[in-house]
């Protein structure tokens, strides 16, 4: 069983940045492929960016490339969204997900643990 919590979430003014955080529970951390998804109000679960075991693979959906960079620190069990220049068309929750069966994964069902989410809010 893997635990996975969320945190760096927040209101912040256009153009601004944050930083949410996702700590996971587990000793194979290193085996997980990691990812960030969100949801806004109304609308479906969208991918947002994903990273492999090793963290030599990311991908991005194209509306953050060049403003959010998704990082992982296997010594700690953590991974980190860098979000920079935020929109407000960014409020949504966060999720933080795992997947033990993929290297990299670009869609939800490629996840096997989720977190509970962290709120960010983008003023304009």
């Amino acid at each position: 069983q893997v635990q996975l919590v969320e945190s760096g979430g927040g209101l912040v003014q256009a153009g601004g940045s944050l930083r949410l955080s996702c700590a996971a529970s587990g000793r194979t951390f290193s085996s997980y492929a990691m990812g960030w998804f969100r949801q806004a109000p109304g609308k479906e679960r969208e991918f947002v960016a994903a990273i492999s075991w090793l963290g030599d693979r990311t991908d991005y959906v194209d509306s953050v490339k060049g403003r959010f960079t998704i990082s992982r620190d296997n010594a700690k069990n953590t991974v980190h969204l860098q979000m920079n220049r935020l929109k407000p068309e960014d409020t949504a929750v966060y999720f933080c997900a795992a997947g033990v069966r993929v290297v990299i994964g670009l869609f939800g069902r490629e996840y096997d643990y989720w977190g509970q989410g962290t709120q960010v809010t983008v003023s304009s």
